[in-house]
């Protein structure tokens, strides 16, 4: 795809100024809270459905396609509303302020389960409880993503701030997924349910969400303002047509949205993965790490994670010196081979199954920092043309798509199950196997299929037309249109 810009003159980065180190780094811990409740809910929601509340699978995917569809709906709103909002704190800090306490307490509601036998109920709570959870969750994350291409101004620069971004969100994710499960196991251990196990894990990462978020709003400052707005509401019809006439936002939405529904497929199918196919039915299996005794899922899920967190700065380090593209083709190829080796893992194979977690977390490293990286470039492609900034638009945009995709790849995943005969363990079993055709689809749908998703993302990234060069090209633009307008300054 060609698009038209002037030659660039003979310098390798924009002039503009960066952003300190600490700032990043208070910036980045704004996804510790988004991550932790998406790592349980990516990986443990829909087994604590099935396994520990005991809702039928194919119920559960109707119930989380209910809700997810909801809370899709409401994010380009709450974009829209972020972008007009007026205050002398800026247009997306007071949401960080407001929602950062009930942003926690929602989640805590998402796993308590009322001991009701009737499965319609059951279903019908979960459904609303996971609904105000993700409309909460909506009205902090899209204001605190939109902050990203106001506080960064260069293509480099918004590399390195989504980079400690990134950072935060995989150690987020590595606490998280190696700690529920001991949490819960432990929890068991003194007499409690799994279920009030849950509700622990989910009280005690709700309290730990709320405080970077009011940090942020302390310390991090919107740099600039937009030199024009829309002066009247936009109809559904006019932004759906803003947002597909900007073609690099198809492209790094295709990019986008298939790497995202590959981490949820495999991110929903591993934790039945490890139990029913490498533990063979073993639900409280354990395996020693480096001396440490753990949970099945906390010891594979923590060596991919951590590798995953270490990698950050070779992932960064490729990005600038070939490209964003470049590095995110590298690192899904590299994903592919090794999904497609998962097949060959046999039960109670777990140091090669601890292997592969390792190989694995190398590429999920790249996959999480270069698909968000694209978006700050496309809009400022969107302002270049339109004289309007619309930060808050484009990230309800991408939550919205990240949203619907998740919800229609979680309700296939789980409908899948309950085709082929999936079965709700006894209430308290330590020992459950399930039907040879329900391991098989298990794990054919965490191998082959999640290389499947991974292929065709690869195969859009390589069209993707904002290059380095191209960006620089437009920032320069920008700021001699912003040097001219004294429209633009600082929110405070």
């Amino acid at each position: 795809m060609k698009l038209n810009l002037p030659a660039l003159a003979p310098k390798s980065r924009e002039l503009a100024g960066h952003l300190p180190r600490w700032k990043k780094l208070i910036y980045g811990t704004g996804d510790w809270g988004k991550a932790s409740f998406n790592t349980l809910r990516q990986i443990f929601y829909a087994i604590f459905l099935t396994d520990v509340v005991g809702i039928d699978p194919r119920l559960a995917s109707i119930a989380m396609l209910v809700a997810i569809i909801w809370d899709a709906i409401n994010d380009p709103l709450v974009g829209a509303l972020s972008d007009n909002v007026r205050t002398r704190w800026g247009r997306r800090r007071p949401f960080l302020l407001l929602f950062a306490v009930p942003f926690a307490l929602a989640f805590v509601l998402m796993w308590w389960a009322p001991p009701w036998k009737s499965q319609l109920l059951l279903t019908l709570h979960v459904t609303l409880a996971y609904m105000v959870s993700d409309t909460i969750q909506t009205l902090v994350t899209v204001p605190y993503l939109s902050l990203t291409p106001e506080i960064a101004a260069d293509y480099d620069e918004r590399t390195s701030l989504t980079t400690f971004r990134m950072f935060f969100n995989l150690l987020a994710s590595l606490i998280t997924a190696v700690a529920a499960p001991s949490i819960v196991d432990a929890a068991i251990k003194g007499g409690h349910s799994s279920q009030q196990g849950y509700l622990i894990v989910a009280a005690i990462f709700g309290l730990l969400a709320i405080f970077p978020f009011l940090v942020i709003f302390a310390v991090v400052r919107e740099r600039e303002a937009p030199p024009v707005l829309a002066p009247e509401s936009q109809t559904l019809k006019q932004t759906l047509k803003i947002l597909w006439t900007n073609a690099p936002f198809r492209y790094a939405s295709g990019i986008y949205v298939l790497n995202w529904v590959a981490f949820d497929v495999v991110g929903l199918m591993l934790p039945y993965f490890l139990l029913y196919w490498i533990g063979r039915g073993n639900l409280l299996a354990r395996m020693n790490l480096f001396g440490i005794d753990l949970s099945m899922e906390s010891a594979v899920l923590g060596i991919m994670l951590v590798t995953a967190t270490l990698a950050l700065p070779l992932w960064n380090w490729l990005a600038h010196k070939l490209s964003k593209r470049s590095a995110y083709i590298i690192g899904m190829v590299f994903w592919i081979f090794v999904e497609m080796l998962i097949l060959i893992v046999q039960p109670y194979q777990t140091h090669l199954m601890i292997l592969f977690s390792f190989l694995a977390g190398l590429s999920v490293s790249t996959a999480h920092v270069m698909p968000e990286a694209l978006f700050p470039d496309v809009i400022d492609w969107d302002e270049l043309r339109t004289h309007t900034r619309r930060e808050g638009m484009y990230y309800g945009a991408i939550n919205f798509l990240r949203k619907m995709s998740s919800a229609i790849a979680t309700f296939f995943s789980l409908q899948v199950l309950g085709w082929f005969g999936y079965q709700t363990p006894p209430r308290d079993a330590i020992q459950f196997m399930q039907p040879d055709l329900t391991v098989n689809v298990i794990r054919f749908m965490t191998g082959p299929v999640i290389a499947v998703l991974l292929l065709f993302a690869v195969l859009i990234a390589r069209s993707y037309p904002l290059t380095r060069d191209r960006q620089i090209r437009i920032r320069r633009m920008l700021q001699k249109r912003q040097a001219r307008s004294p429209e633009y300054q600082t929110a405070d």
